[in-house]
Order: C-alpha cells, then sequence, then structure tokens
C-alpha cells in the first residue's frame, strides 16, 4: 500500500487500529456503566444521562423482541429526524439482534415502497410528522407494525432555543391498525433476551442516492461500523469530557457515525439538533 501520504500523518495518531470484536450497543452497555450520571444527549436544553439512554434502549428493545416479534437479523426501518428517539431506536433494533434501515425523512410514500420491499422490513420506528407517508405501506411487502415518536415528548418546558416546528409539535393520540405510541412501547417493554451479536452479523443497511438506477442497500456489519466509529473519534480527539454538536443527520452514516456513535463509544456528550440553525 502506498505510504507517501505518511509524511503528512499527525504526531502520535497510530497508522492502524485494532477494531473492537463487540456489537454496536455493547459500546452503550460501557459507557453507561462508567458514566450514568453523564449526559449522554442534551436535547434544546434537556439532558438524557447514560443511564436513562441504556434503560429506554432496553425497554424498547424487549418491546420489539417480545411483543412484536423483531428476531435475528430482522431488518428495522429508521424513519425519524434528528431526535433522541432515533438514538434509542438505533441502539434498541440492534439490542434485539435486529438490522437498521435508516430513510431520509424526505423521502416519499413510493420512495419509502423500495425501502420497505427491497430490505424486508417487517417493523418501523418513525416520528409521528413523517407517518402519514408511511401509513399507506401497513400491511404491504410485510410491513406490521410502526412505533410512532413525538419529539416533543423529550423537550424541556423550556427550550434553551428556538425548537423548529417539528420538533415542537404536541403528541398527536394515533390510532391506527399496527401502530403503537412511543410511550406505550416503552411501558410494555422489558429488558430483552440474550442475542449475542458477533462482530460478522449484520448490523446496518442503510441505501444509496440512487444515482445509476434505484437506491441500493449497502451491507455493513457491526465490525465494519465499528472500524469507522473508533477511527472517526480517534481522528478528532474525542473523549469523555467531549461535546459533539450533532447537526448532520443521523440517518446518513456521517451523521450516524461522527455525530452519534463516535460520541457514545468515547462517552462524551452529543448536542442534538433536530434542524440545523444557525
Amino acid at each position: 500500500m502506498p505510504d507517501a501520504h505518511l509524511e503528512f500523518w499527525p504526531p502520535r495518531m497510530p497508522t492502524s487500529l485494532p477494531l473492537p470484536t463487540t456489537s454496536i450497543p455493547h459500546n452503550l452497555e460501557v459507557s453507561a456503566r462508567r458514566y450514568p450520571g453523564r449526559p449522554a444527549i442534551v436535547y434544546y436544553g434537556a439532558e438524557i444521562t447514560y443511564r436513562r439512554l441504556l434503560e429506554e434502549s432496553r425497554l424498547l428493545a424487549g418491546y420489539l423482541q417480545r411483543k412484536a416479534g423483531l428476531s435475528r437479523g430482522d431488518r428495522v426501518l429508521l424513519y425519524m429526524q434528528n431526535s433522541p428517539q432515533f438514538v434509542v431506536s438505533y441502539y434498541a433494533a440492534l439490542m434485539c439482534g435486529g438490522v437498521v434501515v435508516p430513510a431520509n425523512p424526505m423521502l416519499l410514500t413510493e420512495e419509502l415502497e423500495h425501502y420497505v420491499g427491497d430490505s424486508g422490513a417487517r417493523l418501523a420506528l418513525v416520528g409521528q410528522e413523517l407517518l402519514p407517508r408511511l401509513l399507506p405501506l401497513a400491511g404491504k411487502d410485510g410491513l406490521e407494525r410502526m412505533v410512532v415518536a413525538a419529539y416533543s415528548d423529550y423537550l424541556p418546558p423550556e427550550p434553551e432555543v428556538p425548537v423548529p416546528a417539528e420538533a415542537a409539535a404536541p403528541r398527536e393520540d394515533v390510532r391506527e391498525e399496527g401502530v403503537v405510541l412511543w410511550e406505550d412501547a416503552l411501558r410494555e417493554g422489558t429488558p430483552p433476551g440474550e442475542v449475542g451479536s458477533g462482530p460478522d452479523d449484520v448490523a446496518l443497511l442503510p441505501y444509496t442516492s440512487g444515482t445509476t438506477g434505484r437506491p441500493k442497500g449497502c451491507v455493513h456489519t457491526h465490525r465494519t461500523v465499528q472500524a469507522t466509529l473508533v477511527g472517526a473519534g480517534l481522528w478528532v480527539n474525542l473523549n469523555p469530557a467531549s461535546v459533539a454538536l450533532a447537526t448532520l443527520p443521523l440517518f446518513h452514516v456521517t451523521g450516524m457515525q461522527h455525530s452519534m456513535n463516535a460520541p457514545i463509544y468515547y462517552g462524551g456528550t452529543i448536542v442534538l439538533m433536530t434542524r440545523w440553525d444557525r
């Protein structure tokens, strides 16, 4: 491999890394044990500790596994804007051995139909403002159940900065066949059973933009996701005192890895914005 770039390599930065052989949710479990009371997420002023993030991820995982029938290898469509529920959903699905299928919040029903049909997703975790686009697919291509989240449930009584309309919207009492409210899912949830996902189990199925034909799923294992999140954090000197401003969309691998997964691995804090507002 050419090594001319090493002349410009930062001092003290390793040129290769041993990769973890553990699963992605193991990262959250470790940070929650090390720093239980530290804020994992700050959402417009509301602090969500590592203890709470792990607890809610486990409750949702228990619901998905025991009530919704999510099994190892099942695909889970994650169709939300940046929010605490996105983070909880991501880790909950992986705790069950599921495969996260992140979807751009700008996708419309016809585009979502391709994602659902191609991936084989049986379950969806969706923001309430996006639910109308997904409801027409209920019962199609095996999509059996949707857990719907209102971002405003995680806002503080008096947000520190202006909140976008999607995040400020009050919770709607949605009563549709196959639709479960977020708080009901957590209330019914119990800790999930042991799954034991390994480094070579599939964890993530993000889709390409579809430049040549329809979007195609890119298969990532726990090992390949770990590779970029560990390296990304090391490159920008992440540590337990770090605070990362998360403005990039979490459905995209750049925001997902640099703004969510890497800070959680290193025990830092994510300042989370649903929409970028300079």
